[in-house]
């Protein structure tokens, strides 16, 4: 039997839906989840939500309106699994679970924590300021969204990968301390999609709320039409011949053509279409593409107990899979009935004798690569690529051979050498005492056992 790949997408509900996010997430999403090989989780992101928002009504609002776009976009919902995040509390349990394994220093180099950090210092604050614990551990949030229901896949945008790449890293930890043997969590694979639109704003700028210039999705026809007569043209009269290539309205024209129109609007422009017309034919096109759609959203938001049962489906469909996996979970890390003395026991004595280990693994690539992971599940060394898993095999039993190593410091880092050649290389770390430490912790790690 083939295993279908398990997707999740979740989209945080903090505005109303445009033009950009349907071209760049939602339409994409919806045809990717009628594949009969996909396995897919689609979720409304509220509690991602109110790290961004303060504001009740509009989180509330966004909810409605997110939910009615999936659903007038076409998404099946009994092919899919579509739920709120607020409405699995096995989520927010087990992001405290991770949160007990996961280390500070790697939520220090979180992206969106890092930046707000820098534009205090920037400007004098305290580099702490208006800064709150939700922001700083929002990846344990996001890490648990995607662990609860070991997705294989996870589609993001280029920014998004590190949130991915923490999950695995604190998924990893996970298992290394609880696992005793078994993996409870899947390693995710962030799922970039090279080909998804990236579609201009009115001014020619990425079409996004914070630059307020957007084209709402579902807005009445008038209000588009006049949106996309706000769009910035250059300066070029009727009869002159326009740049397609270089043009914000032929880009938003051609995420929602076919071929064939894309090709005929583009000739129309190199022949001299004037931007009055030219922005009349986008109406057209867009007005034609998502009317019935329209409709269908307008119904369902006059409908909200509807939109309200079916997000409890969904959440019932998930919670099927996050109940009784989140049981076994409480009963790797001890939080167990009392009538369950003896297996604390026998879970005590097995953990006294955990050691570091390696953890191999294979890259998109097709090279071998491993991890040398200490006790408490924390990365020691990431190897370089080998071209076959023998070699990469071959050298994790010379760094165990019991040999001196040839250890070399780089500044808050290190490396191992084998041979004159470069083997692998250590995390990155805040000062050089913990450097430092790391370097005996991985002398130690190697130290053959003796009996």
């Amino acid at each position: 039997m083939t295993t279908r790949t398990r997707i999740l997408t979740g989209i945080t509900t903090t505005g109303t839906p445009h033009l950009g996010n349907y071209a760049g997430a939602i339409r994409p999403a919806i045809v990717a989840s009628r594949d009969s090989n996909a396995d897919s989780f689609y979720f409304l992101a509220d509690y991602h939500a109110l790290i961004k928002c303060d504001d009740p009504l509009r989180i509330q609002r966004s909810r409605l309106e997110i939910a009615a776009t999936w659903l007038a976009g076409g998404l099946d919902v009994d092919r899919v699994t579509f739920y709120r995040q607020s409405d699995i509390p096995e989520i927010p349990e087990l992001t405290w679970l991770l949160t007990c394994v996961a280390a500070k220093g790697l939520l220090n180099r979180a992206h969106a924590y890092k930046a707000s950090v820098d534009k205090n210092v920037e400007t004098g604050e305290d580099p702490d300021a208006g800064i709150t614990m939700g922001l700083y551990s929002y990846p344990v949030l996001m890490a648990a969204d995607i662990l609860m229901f070991n997705a294989h896949k996870v589609p993001v945008g280029r920014d998004q990968i590190q949130h991915v790449e923490m999950a695995r890293d604190i998924g990893q930890r996970f298992n290394h301390l609880f696992g005793q043997g078994k993996e409870f969590f899947t390693m995710p694979e962030a799922l970039i999609e090279e080909s998804v639109a990236t579609l201009p704003g009115l001014d020619g700028r990425k079409m996004s709320k914070s630059y307020d210039n957007t084209i709402p999705l579902f807005s009445s026809a008038k209000e588009m039409k006049d949106a996309i007569s706000r769009i910035v043209t250059d300066s070029r009269a009727p009869g002159e011949a326009k740049d397609p290539d270089n043009s914000h309205l032929f880009t938003l024209f051609q995420a929602f053509a076919t071929p064939a129109q894309a090709d005929e609007f583009r000739s129309e422009l190199l022949q001299g279409l004037g931007w009055g017309e030219a922005k009349n034919r986008l109406f057209q096109l867009l007005d034609s593409e998502l009317g019935e759609s329209r409709e269908r959203y307008h119904q369902l938001i006059e409908r909200p107990a509807d939109l309200e049962d079916i997000l409890q489906h969904g959440a019932k469909k998930a919670r099927a899979v996050a109940t009784p996996f989140l049981n076994e979970l409480r009963e790797a890390v001890g939080l167990r009935s009392f009538v369950a003395q003896t297996q604390v026991a026998a879970t005590t004595k097995k953990k006294a004798t955990k050691a570091a280990r390696f953890v191999s693994f294979r890259e998109d690539d097709g090279s071998f690569r491993f991890r040398l992971l200490a006790a408490d599940g924390e990365q020691l060394l990431l190897s370089r690529n080998f071209a076959d898993g023998k070699t990469a095999g071959q050298v994790t039993k010379q760094l165990q051979s019991g040999q001196a190593l040839d250890v070399r410091n780089e500044d808050l880092s290190f490396s191992v050498w084998l041979e004159g050649e470069c083997v692998a290389d250590s995390p990155v770390f805040a000062a050089s005492a913990a450097r430092d430490a790391a370097i005996e912790a991985l002398r130690i790690a190697l130290t053959p056992v003796q009996d």
